[in-house]
């Protein structure tokens, strides 16, 4: 999803949030063995939840808040967005960070996750010509000491177990850190970052690779840089095409099982770093599908994108699927 998006959806969603926790007491409380999804009883202890909320300081805020219209259940993992619009921004700038870190370093097992974008003007609309030029500029290391400043600022701020989503939806046709234009000298760049921010004393970072399910602009096996380079594999999934139903966004190539068991094969840890709904509405099978799968699968995290259309605690507009998402992570 863009990051111009999420930022107006961040505008607005204080308005949204209280209404919703007014509505939100209406829906009821089911124990969660009763709750749609398969219930609290079957999220593992160690599968962190989370919500993106916002991308600055009021998303921490929100997690407190959507924690008690959950009826007290923890949210562990901490989900936020670098700008992708100046180098500066990626390397750390942003004061939101200081009180995302704050909250990390509140209790021990939290995550800290933080989407990295690897280009500047990363939302620009910029041709493929360049987009390959920017690329190949980044695997020569023209870029390393962006994301060492990065790595270095996380240190200083006590998160340096920071879980880092860089170039995220890289198999799409968007963002300006995409794959398609020159996928071998993509992953040559995806290693350059990671060496770069690994080299930074302290740190204890782990890097998701996280595409968008199904083919899209590219299959993105064919971006993968490497089990070396990589801690977890993620996908964002929302509820839209290629797969009109849950099953179907199951076993489409390039899908939720294909990610799984290419990670299986790889030896690495799931995580979901986004998803919703979308483009099939209010569509509380989607979001009981979802909550079924993660029980199954037992990612490292999930975190949904809450705000509209995807969302269900700050999105009025899907209140079905929202009661299903309450009462099956509910604690009571």
């Amino acid at each position: 999803m863009s990051r111009l998006g999420r930022w107006l959806a961040g505008a607005c969603a204080s308005t949204v949030a209280v209404g919703l926790l007014i509505t939100g007491s209406a829906l009821g409380g089911r124990s969660p063995q009763e709750g749609a999804g398969g219930g609290a009883g079957t999220e593992v202890p160690d599968v962190a939840v989370g919500a993106y909320l916002h991308y600055g300081s009021p998303g921490v805020e929100r997690m407190r808040e959507l924690s008690n219209w959950l009826g007290g259940t923890e949210l562990r993992a901490g989900h936020t967005y670098l700008p992708g619009d100046t180098w500066e921004n990626i390397e750390g700038a942003p004061d939101s960070l200081r009180s995302w870190a704050r909250w990390r370093l509140e209790k021990d097992d939290r995550l800290f996750v933080l989407n990295v974008p690897m280009q500047e003007r990363n939302e620009a609309g910029v041709p493929d010509g360049q987009v390959a030029e920017l690329i190949r500029s980044g695997a020569r290391g023209a870029n390393d000491h962006h994301f060492r400043r990065l790595a270095e600022r996380l240190v200083e701020l006590g998160v340096p177990d920071s879980v880092i989503v860089l170039g995220w939806e890289m198999n799409g046709f968007d963002y300006t850190h995409r794959c398609r234009p020159d996928p071998e000298n993509w992953k040559t760049y995806w290693r350059r970052v990671v060496a770069a921010m690994r080299s930074v004393e302290g740190q204890r970072f782990r890097f998701d690779f996280a595409p968008n399910r199904g083919g899209d602009a590219i299959a993105w096996t064919s971006c993968y840089p490497g089990d070396d380079v990589v801690d977890v594999i993620g996908m964002d999934s929302y509820d839209q095409e290629p797969g009109r139903t849950f099953d179907e966004q199951v076993t489409q190539p390039y899908g939720l099982q294909q990610h799984v068991d290419f990670a299986r094969a790889h030896g690495k840890r799931i995580s979901y770093p986004e998803w919703g709904l979308f483009r099939h509405g209010d569509n509380p099978a989607y979001v009981q599908g979802m909550l079924a799968w993660f029980a199954e699968h037992e990612p490292l995290y999930h975190s949904i994108t809450d705000y509209c259309p995807h969302g269900v605690w700050q999105c009025g507009q899907n209140p079905r699927s929202a009661q299903v998402f309450r009462e099956s992570l509910s604690v009571g």
